[in-house]
């Protein structure tokens, strides 16, 4: 218990204090916000990293879609490596940076509101991210408190006061930078971790032949003798839906694309791009990987009873060594300290800048700002960690679904408004409002009348990925057939493209 104590003890030491470290420069809004716009590559492309990889896969996802898919789990942390990653950097991230400097826009509801001239579309969207990132912030609790009811065997209220204050401390003292250093060092952790946690696991289990034989050999009555080790699994079709989820899903959401309006320059995108998919490749192919020997460690009658996200710890639980358990509970923490920060700083800054600032309060300075976005971020985590509550006490669902509520809706919204918005002029403003009404609707009917979707839009995961896919389509039918945007403005967002701005 010492030793576990002692890792969590430094690890809270450290991150408060580069929070404390980054107090200054985090003066004003464009500071505090987004750092100034001049975080190098490394850093950049870390928080990337970390901002998307949390608790929530490394139980939830890594232990439900192991257990689901066996080794084709594999597939999920590829597809997020170089679609989540590599492809979203070298499609969206010049482009974001450079229109988002031209048009001074510093949330993705301020790009909407600015790019398609309308002060409705920033307010609803405004709505959209604080509303729907609630559940996903709560699905990173319930991750962090498996893991720490087999380390610490503590209530899971205690799990959530701790990782509450921590986050608060270093958010509010240090903003971006300080999250963003953070999220350096955390991403560090969890790159180490993971593949130390993957080696240790295999090596319990004789290598790598020796575990993907074992997993050929697992027994279940329901699918043919081996598919567990099969190249697509048992059901390609819902692999498929988690992979467009989890990947194409990265492009839509806030805390994600804010990294590209921070970066110091486009010319560091490339740079970036290389760094955080081989971070990615680790990381969540390192979770999968592990995740898909799920059945080698945690036995069916237990997983029945205590739901898919004891697998993972069923797993750390086999290690025996307490170094080893101290060092995963110090990699999840770190890795949804990482996410939960992120989380409470997009919604915080958007809901201050788009939605109270010159709608609610008409006239706002710098310091009233700064005050609010501070307090805001209080809010949040207060809110979600009583969601987080609630959910835990009542068994309200399993993480995965509760992510897979929070991803469709956002990205479902956002994703083909805002890639549409960086490529197509022709892009209108209706189409958008379409986007946001069709993927709200739907994912909210799929909380509350799921028994009546269609057998494959039951799952909260499958949904997302269509709403997602729906957007691509939604946008180019609707733009043709509605009032195009006026010609002159959209020039003048697109004037910045062909320069080379650094």
């Amino acid at each position: 218990m010492f030793i576990k104590v002692l890792f969590l003890v430094l690890f809270f030491a450290v991150t408060i204090s580069v929070g404390i470290y980054f107090r200054k420069r985090a003066l004003n809004v464009n500071d505090f916000v987004l750092g100034g716009r001049s975080v190098g590559p490394w850093i950049s492309a870390f928080s990337y990293g970390s901002t998307y990889f949390s608790a929530v896969v490394f139980v939830g996802f890594a232990g439900q879609f192991g257990w689901r898919f066996g080794s084709a789990a594999v597939w999920i942390g590829l597809g997020n490596a170089f679609i989540g990653s590599l492809l979203a950097w070298m499609v969206l991230g010049r482009r974001t940076r450079v229109i988002t400097n031209h048009l001074k826009s510093a949330t993705m509801p301020d790009f909407f509101g600015a790019r398609y001239m309308s002060p409705a579309l920033k307010i609803c969207s405004a709505i959209i991210v604080f509303v729907f990132l609630i559940p996903y912030t709560a699905s990173l609790y319930n991750g962090l408190s498996r893991l720490f009811a087999v380390a610490f065997n503590i209530p899971f209220e205690y799990c959530i006061i701790a990782i509450g204050i921590l986050t608060a401390i270093f958010v509010v003292i240090g903003g971006y930078i300080a999250t963003a250093f953070n999220d350096f060092i955390q991403g560090s952790i969890t790159l180490c971790g993971i593949i130390a946690v993957v080696l240790i696991a295999l090596g319990s289990k004789g290598g790598f032949m020796a575990a993907n034989d074992a997993l050929a050999r697992v027994d279940a009555p329901e699918f043919a003798p081996g598919i567990f080790a099969s190249f697509f699994g048992p059901d390609p079709v819902s692999l498929l839906g988690v992979v467009i989820l989890t990947s194409l899903g990265a492009w839509g959401l806030p805390q994600m694309i804010a990294r590209f309006y921070s970066i110091k320059s486009e010319k560091q995108i490339t740079k970036g791009a290389v760094i955080s998919t081989i971070f990615a490749v680790f990381v969540a192919g390192g979770c999968y990987f592990l995740g898909s020997y799920g059945r080698l460690f945690a036995e069916p009658a237990d997983v029945a009873a205590n739901g898919f996200d004891s697998i993972i710890p069923a797993i750390v639980s086999g290690f025996g060594s307490d170094a080893l358990i101290g060092l995963v509970i110090v990699l999840v923490f770190a890795a949804s300290i990482s996410t939960l920060s992120s989380l409470v700083m997009t919604s915080s800054s958007t809901l201050t800048l788009d939605f109270l600032k010159g709608h609610i309060i008409k006239k706002m300075s710098e310091k009233q700002q700064l005050l609010i976005i501070r307090g805001l971020i209080l809010v949040f985590i207060a809110i979600s960690s009583v969601i987080a509550i609630i959910q835990y006490r009542g068994g309200i669902t399993f993480i995965a679904q509760l992510m897979g509520i929070s991803w469709g809706a956002l990205a479902g919204a956002f994703l083909a408004p805002f890639l549409y918005g960086l490529y197509w002029k022709r892009a209108s403003k209706a189409s958008v409002w379409c986007c946001f009404i069709f993927s709200t609707f739907l994912m909210t009917a799929n909380i509350l009348f799921r028994d009546h979707f269609p057998e494959i839009l039951k799952s909260p995961i499958n949904a997302g990925a269509f709403t997602m896919l729906a957007g691509l389509v939604i946008i180019p039918i609707v733009s043709i057939f509605t009032h195009a945007p006026d010609q002159k403005s959209v020039e003048n967002c697109f004037a910045c493209v062909q320069k080379d701005v650094v």
